[in-house]
């Protein structure tokens, strides 16, 4: 039986003391379909989530003063707010709250291997790994349904980085239905070249570009999932799946970043079987059929673009990967 934290067994564990490590991947959104406006500022959203290899660790252990500490290191580790704008941080009220752990301190470190304001939800996998190492570290008990509740309390992509595979959102994205997903190097999974930025993008700021272009214009509720993703999904099929790659918000963050239109091109002429925008940008996600493809996708696209883009800003990732889990 797989427990809540992630872990083999089940039942509530208390740890010993030491630290807690806990990971949780980065999401590319096969499907992001968009709505219009609501009342209350959000957009209803219908999107397909592929959760891949790219992981966050998150390390919680013994405050060494009197009160919680949190530390970042990796990539963009400079870009990331250490104060209480960051999401572990409410994910550490919420944990302690649910588990009445208030005189209980803890030092919680973030080692980062997701880009920053990427458009893969790093912060977002930040704060599920986090619940999940607290649950552990304080022995707290809590059920996976009940994680993917005070995730949805934390943001509109939090849950799925605790649920992980391939999942259908709506609402804001925090109502969730798995798919059935094939792992990682294995037949059915997906093989992606990860084309990051050194300048992120605002999700604000990309959702209100979408509507001052009226891209929602007659629309009274977010459009379907292409049935042909859902087929190439079932059946494996990388090419089936680039063909049919969506992103509602693309045509907004190409409008403010006509750079990114430049690598979709190049990524389809060396080979991608499909490329798409993730989530509000910057990154894209270039689909390769195969593993050895997507190798030699990723040697081509950093010949192609050497002059714009650095060693270290092209990633490989494959999907789809578990959730967030104990380390």
């Amino acid at each position: 039986m797989v427990a809540s934290d992630g872990t083999r067994g089940g039942g509530r564990r208390q740890n010993a003391g030491g630290p807690v490590v806990a990971t949780a991947p980065a999401k590319i959104n096969l499907a992001l379909r968009v709505g219009p406006r609501r009342a209350d500022g959000y957009h209803p959203l219908n999107s397909l989530f592929h959760a891949v290899d790219l992981v966050e660790r998150v390390t919680v252990g013994p405050a060494l003063a009197g009160g919680d500490e949190l530390s970042v290191s990796g990539r963009g580790a400079g870009s990331v707010p250490l104060d209480q704008t960051n999401l572990v941080w409410r994910a550490a009220a919420l944990a302690r709250r649910e588990g009445g752990r208030r005189g209980d301190p803890v030092r919680l470190r973030i080692d980062k291997a997701i880009p920053v304001a990427g458009g893969l939800a790093g912060g977002s996998a930040d704060a599920a790994a986090a619940l999940v190492a607290l649950n552990r570290f304080w022995g707290l008990g809590l059920a996976g349904a009940r994680l993917i509740e005070l995730a949805a309390e934390l943001g509109s992509d939090v849950p799925f980085a605790v649920l992980g595979g391939n999942a259908i959102g709506q609402g804001r994205g925090e109502t969730l239905r798995p798919l059935a997903a094939a792992a990682p190097g294995t037949a059915g999974a997906l093989e992606w070249v990860l084309v990051t930025s050194g300048e992120g993008m605002s999700t604000p700021a990309v959702f209100a570009h979408f509507d001052a272009l009226g891209l929602a214009a007659g629309r009274s509720e977010p459009p379907p999932i292409p049935p042909g993703l859902l087929a190439g999904l079932a059946a494996g099929d990388p090419s089936l799946v680039g063909a049919n790659l969506v992103n509602d918000l693309q045509p907004a963050a190409l409008d403010l970043r006509p750079d990114l239109g430049h690598v979709i091109g190049q990524a389809l002429a060396a080979g991608a079987v499909g490329a798409v925008v993730s989530g509000s940008g910057p990154t894209l996600a270039c689909l390769a059929e195969s593993a050895p493809a997507a190798d030699a996708l990723a040697r081509d696209l950093a010949a192609r673009l050497a002059g714009t883009h650095p060693p270290g800003s092209i990633l490989r990732a494959a999907g789809p990967a578990p959730g967030a889990a104990i380390a």
